[in-house]
């Protein structure tokens, strides 16, 4: 008596396990943004209380300054007949900005640490000097000469942060020294400095001259209140961004021992003019210039650019990994993939612990190899093999070092990517020609 023995048909599972597994695969990597997501949230956390420690300690120190002036408030008398025949005497002002404006500045650098974070600071000695011409002001605005009250002038000078003053202000007005006082009369030219009364004699051309010693965070501006004005700064930061309306001409040079740069600014390329009568307000200040001592590396901007590119490398890294699961014919549980797609994302969070006490760099180098060793003895845990986990620290090295590079560069830095992404992507449809997806469904069909 023969026996017959009936194959069991194979199950949906078992004849499209490969695509299955791509599917369970692309969900796990679109899954691993979730905590990918986690800790771009940390970094913009760590970010927000570095920008309060650099707040709190310039709020203590001084703030960003623009320096502006000086200008002239010149009073005069204003006459509207009245209905009943009199005549109603008022008085209004009139504002002149200076012929020639010249500044000459050193800003000699600070550096205060609070925390783990570190403030740039800054204190400056300015000379300013230049010249008035008061009677081309009174031709200009059509304001009888009889009615200006050259006596009782004041000169305005604006700094935005009167605390970063360290020291009184003295300015050189045609030989005579005069003190100038705190506040200003009309805030509506400059909303914060220093004042003094000054007698004009409009028929004379006037010269003046000033010291100050300035402190103050990071910016450092100058508003172009000259019809010429010209301005030169030096300093031994090695990290300036020039910054404002107007950039330096072909005389700035930055090198490892600092930097000296030079403005020329004329009045036609103002939207403002020399001279205006009060009620007729101009926001000057709009037009300033100036230097910006920034930090020479931004540690928290390099790591949420890399926190960036998390799904590309997950996502790379578990393909890598789905091959090496065909190639060598073995099982790779989801809960293995898993496992590895944290550990991808725990080197964003040593990244960026580390960071910030060895700077980025450093702290790349450190947890991208804490990654790749991991990772990598995982990997020979699962497969047995050296020849494996050997190739996956190549694999794995030469992504990170890919991003690094990615990274560091701005201007090629989409042009660099896309590059790399196609040489990658070629490389992986060279090697999965080489599988062969129907394998197993052949198997089962031969079983049948």
């Amino acid at each position: 008596m023969e026996t017959t023995i009936f194959e069991k048909e194979p199950s949906f599972y078992e004849r499209n396990r490969n695509l299955i597994k791509g599917f369970l695969i692309g969900f796990l990597t679109l899954l691993m943004l979730i905590p990918a997501a986690l800790v771009s949230e940390l970094v913009n956390e760590r970010k927000q209380r570095q920008e309060e420690v650099v707040k709190e300690v310039s709020s203590k120190w001084a703030n960003n300054q623009t320096i502006t002036g000086p200008i002239l408030s010149v009073p005069y008398k204003v006459y509207t007949p009245l209905a009943d025949g009199n005549v109603s005497v008022q008085t209004s002002h009139f504002y002149l900005l200076p012929e020639t404006l010249n500044i000459d500045g050193q800003v000699v650098p600070e550096e205060r640490h609070r925390s783990l974070y570190t403030v740039a600071l800054y204190r400056s000695n300015l000379k300013i000097s230049g010249s008035f011409l008061p009677a081309s002001a009174a031709n200009q605005l059509k304001i009888a000469p009889e009615n200006i009250m050259w006596a009782e002038s004041q000169v305005l000078m604006g700094i935005d942060d009167v605390r970063g003053l360290e020291d009184e202000v003295a300015i050189n007005w045609n030989a005579e020294n005069i003190t100038m006082e705190a506040g200003v009369p009309n805030n509506k030219v400059v909303a914060s400095g220093l004042y003094a009364n000054v007698a004009i004699d409009p028929a004379q051309k006037i010269s003046f001259s000033l010291d100050a010693k300035v402190k103050g965070s990071s910016n450092l501006y100058f508003t172009p209140i000259g019809k010429t004005t010209e301005a030169s700064l030096r300093s031994t930061w090695k990290n300036p961004a020039f910054d404002g309306q107007y950039l330096p001409d072909k005389t700035a040079d930055i090198s490892n021992t600092g930097f000296t740069a030079h403005w020329k600014v004329m009045q036609v390329s103002r939207s403002y003019p020399q001279s205006w009568v009060a009620g007729t307000e101009y926001d000057i200040e709009k037009s300033a210039f100036g230097v910006k001592l920034i930090q020479p590396a931004d540690g928290y901007a390099k790591t949420q650019r890399s926190v960036k590119y998390a799904i590309l490398f997950i996502g790379l890294t578990f393909f890598v990994f789905f091959f090496l699961e065909m190639v060598q014919k073995r099982q790779v549980h989801p809960l293995q993939y898993l496992l590895v797609g944290f550990a991808l994302c725990i080197f964003y969070t040593l990244l960026l612990s580390i960071s910030e006490y060895t700077g980025f760099n450093p702290a790349y180098f450190i947890a991208a190899t804490a990654t790749v060793a991991l990772i990598c003895s995982y990997i020979w845990s699962i497969f047995k093999s050296g020849k494996i986990a050997g190739g996956f620290i190549c694999a794995l090295t030469g992504l990170y070092g890919y991003i690094f590079i990615l990274i560091q560069l701005e201007d090629y830095a989409l042009l660099f990517g896309s590059i790399g992404l196609f040489i990658i992507l070629a490389v992986i449809m060279y090697y999965s020609r080489k599988i062969d997806w129907y394998a197993h469904d052949r198997k089962l069909q031969v079983n049948v």
